[in-house]
């Protein structure tokens, strides 16, 4: 069962292939504004994960592990022939990519990420544990609101946020059970993430009101030199919604750019 996806052909014919990869809770909608910027210069490649967006779950007693996501997007990869591709994450799209460079670092050309996660501070993982504690007895909307006004909490916010409330809304309670068992794994995931000798280049678009991640950004490209940090005013975690014409212009010159 491939994952949904959308795909644009760009209007230069260009051979070089951008694909964007959404956060948990939200859909390849939040790249609106994305989509009608790059493709005038890249073929433009969206997918859903499973059980969002257009995408089925999978069948019943399915166990979501972080191999079998990134085997879903090298499908739809595979499918449509695209051996190399640009990729852009947010937020789990982030940490997604950033695995794709363990087993599949040939297939990534260059890599831009808003809303990156590399670690997890003290009210994240109080988070995570109260989302452990709730999720057998608390409908999962209202959960994921409340992490949603907790990661994204200012007035300048309201537009992401909503937009991932929003998108949230059409998963269910059983999929997002699924797709929070993935927590238990993502401490050492992103250990390895830190740890992992990056040779593609990355940049990092961060909101300077993303205070839950931008400081570990700011610790890890100390130590990547392949990676560097652009970080803009008025925006939180959802940088590519707060702030698209900056996001989109910072990622193109870095795209481009040889």
């Amino acid at each position: 069962m491939m994952l949904h996806y959308a795909k644009y052909h760009s209007l230069n014919n260009s051979g070089k292939w951008i694909t964007f990869i959404h956060g948990a809770g939200g859909s390849s909608s939040i790249w609106y504004n994305q989509v009608r910027f790059f493709k005038k210069y890249f073929n433009v490649l969206l997918v859903d994960l499973r059980g969002h967006g257009k995408s089925k779950a999978s069948p019943e007693g399915t166990e979501y592990t972080f191999d079998n996501v990134i085997n879903d997007l090298v499908e739809v990869l595979d499918y449509n022939k695209i051996k190399k591709s640009h990729f852009v994450g947010i937020s789990l799209g982030s940490i997604l990519i950033q695995k794709m460079l363990f087993s599949h670092e040939k297939r990534v050309e260059k890599i831009g990420l808003g809303g990156a996660i590399l670690n997890l501070n003290v009210q994240s993982k109080i988070l995570m544990f109260l989302g452990k504690l709730t999720q057998s007895i608390l409908p999962f909307i209202w959960i994921y609101t409340f992490f949603a006004y907790v990661v994204m909490p200012y007035k300048n916010h309201r537009k992401s946020r909503s937009l991932f409330i929003k998108e949230a809304k059409k998963i269910s309670h059983k999929e997002f059970k699924r797709w929070y068992k993935l927590t238990n794994k993502i401490l050492p995931l992103l250990a390895k993430i830190r740890a992992y000798n990056v040779k593609t280049p990355i940049l990092y678009i961060m909101g300077r009101q993303d205070y839950m991640f931008l400081r570990f950004v700011k610790k890890i490209v100390k130590y990547h030199k392949s990676s560097r940090l652009v970080t803009l005013q008025n925006s939180g975690h959802v940088v590519n919604v707060d702030q698209p014409d900056k996001f989109n212009n910072e990622l193109l010159n870095f795209f481009l750019k040889d």
